[in-house]
């Protein structure tokens, strides 16, 4: 078995019985027989068994093996040792086969007989189950048919830092059909499936429903073709690795859609110490906004009642704080669009009253998931949002303004708008002066028709005060209307 091991496997091993691991490939080997010679204890025995199953994960054991050890009389194991139910399987495969422990020249190690089998499977305990308990997040935009591959371990099997895995997954006539006749051909555009299969990764978690997560430097061929990929997002800060959106992958295009020829999936990527991954594959039928938008509206509308228990509750005067809130205002506008609600929703989980656009939100999100509120900023997942019956009724019956204000009864009124109130002064207070103007003008005008039919007119300076009649006026300034009047 130490034989058969590379260099790093050597290293490994030197390195776990605290001896020099430097130097070339058959210094080392030289190094482990030394070792073996010398008497190794249980544990690098047991280090040397999880170095070749790691080397050999699938290799049965035979004849040949087992001549290569120096046994001792009456301890060679039964046929029944030898049958395919002893294959040494992966570190997460729950077999009981007995493996050889070491190529020893002297002295023999004595091999474990049938008695003993049984106690293996605590010197190599599972590290990663093949098929965890993983569940993944249910996705709003695609409704579950079938699960072709259920969620399966990405382990590391070897030492090395990039680690390959394969996957096979058969689609049934049925199922074939189902894809088949959900094709849409638009025209200048490609064919598309409804109907899909979706490769999902994830990390291997059991806590709770994990989002989408992809293994760092991943690579994935279907069927011997590379499979495309969502691009990186733009890093968030300096020095931070990149990070592919959290998504799954259509790989309807590259699989065989066929009852009789089965799938196959290679993964390459880089492993992480202390972090493992979870592949799936699934049948899926993909919806519109406009489904969901549908699906919402089935749900119902949310009592008018409860926004008004709300407003009230935001109303009600606090005795610890000095300024008392009466009235709130709320726009009719979608913060979105910057056009008015039609079907006005928010989160359960929101705590304002600030309602969005339903249709709108469910577009954006068909484009680029991320169910973020518009007005805080929060997570409005799609199975948390309500229509809004009391903004429906003010939308329906005030039509004409875009913003209104809650009293403290929840009662409201419509805001309407103060440049509308200020043109509508303005021109009230300019149809007044023109009014006005006119009648002085026409007093002018009056007046001096008049002084024109009379040669006479008297003037009468009333800037003079009374006392001044004693003192000599001062030289009156000649009107030219009234210049013939005066001698």
């Amino acid at each position: 078995m130490v034989l058969s091991f590379r260099v790093s496997e050597l290293q490994v091993l030197l390195g776990f019985a605290g001896r020099n691991k430097s130097g070339r490939k058959h210094e080392l080997l030289t190094k482990a027989l030394q070792l073996l010679k010398s008497g190794c204890s249980p544990a690098v025995q047991m280090k040397i068994k999880e170095l070749y199953r790691r080397r050999f994960p699938r290799k049965i054991l035979t004849p040949s093996d087992l001549s290569m050890l120096h046994l001792q009389a009456g301890q060679v194991p039964s046929a029944a040792a030898l049958t395919p139910g002893a294959v040494c399987h992966l570190p997460y495969d729950h077999g009981s086969a007995a493996v050889p422990a070491a190529l020893l020249p002297s002295p023999p190690l004595p091999v474990l007989g049938p008695k003993h089998e049984a106690d293996v499977q605590h010197l190599s305990p599972p590290v990663h189950p093949v098929h965890p308990d993983v569940k993944m997040r249910r996705l709003p935009f695609y409704d579950v048919y079938d699960e072709l591959i259920k969620p399966t371990t990405l382990a590391s099997t070897n030492s090395q830092r990039f680690e390959e895995a394969h996957f096979t997954f058969a689609l049934t006539p049925q199922q074939v059909q189902q894809i088949l006749t959900s094709r849409d051909v638009f025209p200048g555009a490609k064919c598309d499936y409804t109907i899909q299969v979706q490769l999902r990764f994830c990390l291997c978690e059991t806590s709770c429903p994990q989002e989408d997560y992809f293994p760092p430097n991943l690579f994935v061929k279907v069927n011997g073709k590379l499979c495309p990929l969502p691009g990186y997002l733009p890093p968030t800060k300096n020095g931070a690795e990149p990070k592919r959106p959290s998504r799954p992958v259509n790989i309807t295009p590259l699989a065989r859609l066929s009852a009789t020829v089965p799938n196959t999936i290679v993964v390459n990527w880089s492993s992480e110490f202390g972090r493992n991954y979870s592949l799936s594959v699934y049948l899926v039928k993909q919806l519109t906004s406009v489904t969901l938008l549908q699906k919402l509206r089935a749900k119902g509308i949310r009592n008018p009642d409860h926004s008004r228990a709300l407003i009230k509750e935001k109303l009600t005067a606090d005795p610890d704080s000095e300024i008392a809130t009466t009235s709130l205002r709320v726009s009719l506008m979608c913060p979105l669009g910057k056009m008015r609600l039609i079907v006005p929703c928010r989160a359960v989980t929101c705590t304002h009253l600030q309602c969005f656009d339903a249709a709108l939100y469910l577009q954006m999100n068909e484009k680029k998931p991320t169910w973020t509120c518009p007005v805080c900023d929060k997570r409005a997942p799609y199975d948390s949002l309500i229509i809004d019956g009391l903004f429906m009724e003010i939308l329906n019956s005030c039509t004409d303004c875009d913003e209104i204000q809650f009293m403290e009864d929840g009662s409201w009124c419509p805001m309407r708008p103060k440049k509308e109130k200020q043109e509508v002064c303005q021109a009230a207070a300019l149809s007044g002066i023109e009014g006005t103007g006119a009648a002085v003008t026409s007093s002018l005008l009056d007046g001096r028709n008049s002084s024109e039919g009379k040669k006479k007119v008297e003037v009468i300076d009333l800037t003079l005060d009374s006392s001044s009649d004693e003192e000599e006026p001062p030289a009156k300034k000649q009107c030219p209307l009234s210049s013939a009047a005066h001698p």
